[in-house]
């Protein structure tokens, strides 16, 4: 009898090894390796089959002249949030990876999607390998789902629900989670890295060979990233992170990976008992718990993706007590705080160097782009002169280490925004000015150095 070969394989990046290792030489984790056997070339027979198609035809090369270009229709949800993300609705045979913390909602929007699809005349099939049809039907009367081309299928075995796609030619299919699924071909265990890959490679197959638009649910590590190796996110075409805290009511639905559209898309919903709802205008989320005449405050018009956001930056300044200045940011890039208050210090002459300094975006958003600088400078110069800001005033603008104030993009839809929400004055860019006009209603002041603005600004 032939010797059963195993590696070790580290179930966080996917390196293998012939031995034992008690951390992974690759990505540095510990514990992570653990053993699977080899497939030997005989057994993976799915590697030899050719491409197929529901119907039986065979995948073959085509001239680039003969392929027809023309454009696929998006198909549009009833969460226009959801569109927007995905680059103006679904993309028709596309593989889009949900991945999210346990509990924040992945599989509530999944079943909300696939209610309206289905409503919509679309057949759609949802394979469940964590809840039971009756559990999943549960789910769906609370949030008022229900459709005649709705199909529920808890299972978690690849061949069976290849065969279930082929006999029910679904348009949509929603796989929850893709670290449940089996492939038969693949002897390790359920959802280690050899089964992930095999598994999103044949829903990839499926996909593409069929068009049919599959959804997949993945699971996040502690880090914060989708469980298994990153060849999961780069196998798909969408890549979702469905964020948020569970003690509040708000989900963020933020694009990574986009092959369709931009990936800097955001998403905003409101979780309620009967699902999740659409946030309209998440500015005025952010800015609703705002302090009038508060120190150490300060909003800016942060883009993410086509759409402009109100954020209040918020920044507490206190004496040291130790050694070492603290330096602790939440939603902020903590090296880009640091650098603002060696700029404060150097060309503003603000003593910061024995300062503690806590700042945060309020909301629980992350911003990471050149124009929340001028933001952060002022809260941080509000709190340290413990002068505050006018409530009506936003900031907009890159800091550069000479201390100067430089241009940022799509400034128009910016200042707009600012306006349509009662701001009365803002603080932009002097170089930004040129080449288009100020809406009424709103100040727009030009500003060119650090100095100046917080001169400005704090009086």
């Amino acid at each position: 009898m032939a010797r059963v070969k195993t590696q070790y394989v580290c179930q966080n990046c996917g390196y293998s090894s012939p031995r034992y290792l008690g951390r992974c030489p690759n990505c540095g984790e510990w514990n992570t390796l653990v053993e699977e056997q080899v497939q030997s070339s005989s057994t993976s027979a799915s590697t030899k089959r050719p491409t197929t198609t529901l119907t039986g035809l065979v995948a073959k090369p085509q001239k680039i002249g003969e392929i027809n270009s023309h454009e696929t229709p998006r198909v549009k949800t009833k969460l226009n949030e959801l569109n927007r993300v995905l680059g103006g609705g679904i993309v028709p045979g596309s593989l889009i990876l949900i991945g999210g913390d346990p509990g924040i909602g992945k599989s509530t929007l999944l079943l909300q999607v696939s209610g309206q699809l289905s409503s919509e005349h679309h057949r759609v099939l949802y394979v469940s390998g964590e809840e039971s049809a009756t559990q999943i039907k549960m789910r769906a009367e609370r949030l008022d789902v229900a459709a005649d081309d709705f199909y529920i299928y808890p299972e978690t075995n690849m061949d069976s629900i290849k065969d279930t796609i082929r006999e029910l030619k679904p348009e949509y299919v929603v796989i929850d989670s893709v670290q449940t699924m089996q492939a038969t071909d693949v002897t390790s265990a359920i959802g280690s890295v050899s089964q992930i890959r095999e598994v999103t490679a044949q829903l990839m197959q499926i996909a593409k060979s069929n068009n049919i638009t599959i959804f997949v649910v993945g699971h996040v590590t502690k880090g914060g990233a989708i469980a298994g190796p990153k060849i999961l996110e780069h196998m798909v075409d969408t890549v979702l992170y469905f964020e948020g805290d569970l003690h509040h009511t708000y989900r963020i639905l933020r694009s990574v990976k986009n092959r369709f559209g931009s990936t800097n898309e955001l998403g905003i919903f409101e979780m309620h008992t009967n699902g999740l709802s659409e946030v309209q205008n998440p500015s005025e989320i952010f800015l609703e718990e705002r302090l009038k005449d508060a120190t150490g405050s300060a909003v800016v018009v942060s883009l993410e993706g086509t759409r402009p956001i109100l954020v209040e930056i918020q920044a507490l300044v206190t004496p040291t007590v130790y050694g070492n200045a603290q330096r602790t940011a939440t939603g902020l890039n903590r090296n880009r705080v640091s650098l603002i208050m060696a700029v404060l210090e150097k060309r503003a002459n603000l003593m910061l160097q024995n300062q503690d300094a806590y700042l945060k975006a309020a909301g629980g958003v992350k911003l990471d782009e050149p124009a929340i600088d001028l933001a952060i400078a002022i809260s941080i110069a509000s709190s340290y002169r413990d002068k505050g800001t006018q409530a009506t005033d936003a900031f907009v603008g890159e800091v550069g280490l000479t201390g100067e104030i430089r241009r940022v993009n799509r400034i128009e839809q910016r200042v707009a925004e600012a306006q349509k929400l009662g701001f009365k004055r803002i603080f932009v860019p002097k170089n930004n000015l040129k080449g288009w006009q100020a809406p009424t209603g709103i100040e727009v002041i030009g500003v060119t150095t650090l100095r100046q603005a917080l001169r400005l600004a704090l009086g």
